[in-house]
């Protein structure tokens, strides 16, 4: 299983957690076992049929292209909100 990191901004849909596995060959089987464990994920990291933009998903140290990237058992996932600011 993958290992998925949970940014702050997301932990309160984790039940508070770091990080949590999720299984699936894919980004999005990732993201839909991920919803399966802790409802709430796929509204806050897609939007329709795309990774939201306001989201930055990594597998490994790669910016995931999409929801097709594969996801292999011991990747790890990384779910990074855009950081938006300045004047």
């Amino acid at each position: 299983m993958a290992v998925v990191r949970i940014p702050a901004l997301f932990q309160p849909l984790a039940g508070g957690a770091t990080m949590v596995r999720a299984s699936g060959a894919t980004l999005l089987d990732v993201i839909d076992d991920l919803e399966r464990q802790h409802p709430g994920f796929r509204d806050r990291l897609i939007e329709n049929g795309a990774i939201r933009s306001e989201v930055i998903i990594a597998i490994g140290s790669d910016e995931a292209a999409g929801l097709a990237a594969p996801v292999g058992e011991e990747d790890e996932v990384h779910l990074l909100p855009a950081i938006a600011g300045g004047r």
